[in-house]
């Protein structure tokens, strides 16, 4: 609502060079009217003319929950003196109060600083400018990239392994690592995205070229890899994963402990074998369901790839046709693995 390219934050901008401060409330006016004191009733349609002219008034304006109309101006905000407030402005400790008594948006001006300030649910944030916003957000760009990069060369590794039966579980947990580190990066570059705006287009498209894949290849890894192989599982696997401090991230035990082997498990002479999952799922227009119909009858990648052209045909879902393309898709990886480990070398 407040993101660049909003009305809502055209008028904020407005009052900042303006530089009259103000006290904003966003929410449904029948639940805040017990704050009311005294103001003028207005109900006019919202925008940011009007928003910078009524700001010239001491007291609060009040806005509906879409913010698509002025609702009240000049309005003298009560709330509960009680509740503990960490503000030293009158209009700061107000405007966090009502935010941790109502479900309001509360936007506080600064009068002298040109500081926006933001209140939900009592959490305060402070709204940067956009060239500083934007400098973050290409700074993360560039991390991310390097992590995306770092991500594909274990990746490369570990698919090679996997053909050649020489797979560990600390190649799996470094790609597990690396995948769920890029994840995050991207998260943070989204919240950046958000603050920005239209002014974030560019950044979006960045993120949505670099983030390709990685999801889905994360989940077919824990997918091929999860030492009790069930739906649910793999969706409680993931969403421990996501929530993993990231302290715990870095640690190898702990991740090891979390696809349901013992953590004391020494990593780098611990053989495992795939799934197939993760493999499979990079031959072109392979449905998942039929990925899945293969891996269950064969166990492993091992397996199907010792398979003989007509026992693969027999899976439910296959065929003659679908058979060739699938060996030939799995040729074809393994001809990519090699080149790109050759260039990466």
């Amino acid at each position: 609502m407040v993101a660049p390219g909003a009305a809502l934050r055209e008028g904020i901008d407005q009052i900042v060079q303006a530089r009259t401060g103000g006290l904003i409330v966003i929410g449904e006016p029948d639940d805040l009217a017990f704050l009311f004191s005294g103001g003028i009733r207005l109900d006019i349609d919202y925008t940011p003319a009007f928003l910078h002219q009524v700001a010239k008034m001491d007291g609060a304006i009040v806005l509906n929950g879409g913010a698509t109309k002025i609702v009240w101006a000049n309005v003298q905000l009560t709330p509960d003196p009680t509740i503990l407030s960490q503000e030293t402005g009158m209009r700061h400790r107000t405007a966090e109060r009502v935010s941790k008594q109502t479900d309001a948006l509360v936007a506080t001006v600064s009068q002298r600083r040109d500081v926006v300030s933001l209140y939900v649910d009592g959490a305060k944030y402070i709204l940067e400018e956009i060239p500083i916003v934007l400098a973050k957000a290409n700074q993360a760009l560039a991390t991310l990239d390097k992590y995306r990069s770092r991500l594909d060369q274990v990746s490369t590794r570990l698919t090679a392994l996997e053909f050649e039966g020489g797979a560990t579980l600390h190649d799996v947990l470094t790609v597990l690592q690396r995948a769920e580190l890029v994840s995050r990066m991207g998260v943070e570059i989204e919240r950046y995205i958000v603050e920005l705006g239209t002014e974030g287009r560019l950044i979006e498209m960045q993120l949505d070229e670099t983030m390709v894949g990685v999801a889905a290849d994360k989940a077919a890894l824990v997918h091929d890899y999860l030492a009790e192989d069930t739906d649910d599982e793999l969706v409680s696997v993931l969403e421990h994963l996501a929530r993993l401090p990231h302290q715990d991230l870095l640690d190898f035990g702990r991740l090891a402990e979390l696809l349901g082997y013992d953590r004391k498990l020494n990593t780098l002479d611990y053989p495992v074998s795939p799934r197939g999952y993760r493999i499979l799922g990079r031959v072109p227009r392979l449905p998942k369901l039929v990925v899945q119909r293969i891996v269950s009858e064969f166990g492993g990648l091992e397996e199907l790839l010792a398979a003989t052209d007509g026992e693969l045909e027999t899976v439910d879902g296959v065929g003659e046709i679908r058979a060739k393309d699938i060996r030939e898709g799995l040729r074809r990886l393994q001809e990519i693995n090699l080149v790109d480990r050759y260039l990466q070398t």
